[in-house]
């Protein structure tokens, strides 16, 4: 048998890279990629630990792959901290991000939702992510921060930027990080804005939450950006793995009491950012291998996700799965703090998919993947449904 070989930055491994993942639990639990010098973790149980123990493994030097290495701490942004840093942080942006801001949400959301599906009435064809599945994320985040609607599809366009990846060098680009400082200069401006003319938003909420100017617009940032993207790549699978299994559509079109369920299988089955990087502190021995202090660890959530171990026949969906928890947000203190936002759009969007389309096809040759070392999915998902398929 040929020697396991898997890499976040290979197009052709990301495809479907299941069958590898699997073999690593099996055979290499603790992998290490001597051309990129990392370590990998693909067993649930030692993902989840990990995720848990900020203390060994750290946020500090950087949680993407092609960043990691130099001290990311100084920067003051959140998903580089560790306690007592992130601690602290993270309770200020809390109170920015409270239940409350969600849970007004679900009729503005729904709309969002009726509003893109309604204009695709009496087409055979649409791109379900182009012309609903991306902009929906974009719309929802860019309205509970505040950005004008004029500036949202501008920018939604901006966040697909800071995603660009090159060979060799991924994210880190040219392209790219000029998204990003475009993104961040725009949403400076706003918060600045905010604390003299304060409005029901978000982005008042960082402004006056005590944060430095530079932490609030940081984390605006990385709210804009991780709630557009990672909720588009899985509106994408909702689409495509959905059309792949008709019955279980067809059960979630006839009870919608279904859905939330569906949700959590989708993340499971196919996780929208299946890779997350963490720097040892210390050496670490797992499975009868030293992981050596000052190493690079992926944590590989989409694997964790199929592991036989804690998921029955874990390569089949099933909407009906005895769902345990999932580690596709996250655990501990690094948790997803848009979790509950990106579970309602999700519900959202196929509730009100299904009520238009009960059924409906994947054109997989024009179909377009996405692929960073961080995030996987689609960018193009094109659906044939029939005209008159509204109920």
């Amino acid at each position: 048998m040929a020697e396991i070989y898997w890499d976040p930055f290979d197009v052709e491994i990301d495809t479907d890279p299941h069958p590898t993942w699997k073999r690593m639990r099996d055979e290499a639990p603790v992998y290490h990629n001597e051309k990129y010098d990392f370590y990998a973790l693909t067993r649930h149980h030692d993902v989840e630990a990990a995720h848990r123990d900020p203390a060994t493994f750290s946020s500090a030097k950087g949680t993407v792959l092609e960043m990691m290495g130099n001290d990311l701490s100084s920067t003051g942004q959140i998903i580089f901290l560790d306690p007592p840093e992130h601690t602290e942080l993270r309770q200020l942006v809390s109170r920015a991000f409270t239940p409350r801001h969600t849970a007004v949400l679900e009729d503005r959301v729904r709309g969002f939702c009726a509003g893109m599906l309604d204009a695709q009435s009496g087409r055979a064809e649409f791109d379900y992510l182009q012309d609903f599945g991306a902009k929906l994320p974009s719309m929802v985040i860019s309205s509970l921060l505040g950005v004008p609607e004029e500036d949202q599809e501008t920018f939604r366009h901006a966040v697909d930027r800071m995603f660009h990846i090159e060979p060799d060098v991924g994210m880190v680009n040219e392209q790219s990080m000029a998204a990003g400082q475009e993104v961040r200069h725009y949403l400076r401006g706003l918060i600045d804005l905010r604390k003299n003319a304060p409005r029901d938003d978000l982005l008042t909420s960082l402004a006056q939450a005590g944060l430095s100017r530079r932490a609030s617009t940081d984390f605006a940032t990385l709210l804009l950006a991780a709630g557009t993207e990672t909720v588009a790549r899985l509106l994408g699978w909702t689409a495509v793995v959905l059309a792949a299994h008709p019955d279980q559509r067809a059960e979630l079109a006839a009870d919608h009491t279904l859905i939330p369920g569906a949700v959590e299988e989708l993340l499971r089955y196919e996780a929208p950012s299946p890779v997350q990087g963490r720097w040892t502190t210390r050496a670490v021995e797992l499975h009868e291998t030293v992981i050596p202090a000052e190493s690079k660890v992926l944590l590989i959530t989409g694997a964790a996700g199929r592991d036989e171990r804690v998921y029955p026949d874990a390569d089949r969906f099933d909407i009906h799965r005895d769902h345990q928890a999932h580690v596709s947000f996250g655990f501990g203190i690094h948790f997803c703090v848009g979790a509950a936002l990106a579970r309602l759009e999700g519900r959202i969007a196929l509730e009100e998919t299904l009520k238009r389309h009960a059924t409906w096809g994947v054109d997989h040759d024009r179909a377009v993947r996405l692929h960073t070392s961080t995030v996987r999915g689609y960018s193009r998902v094109p659906v044939l449904v029939s005209p008159n398929s509204t109920q």
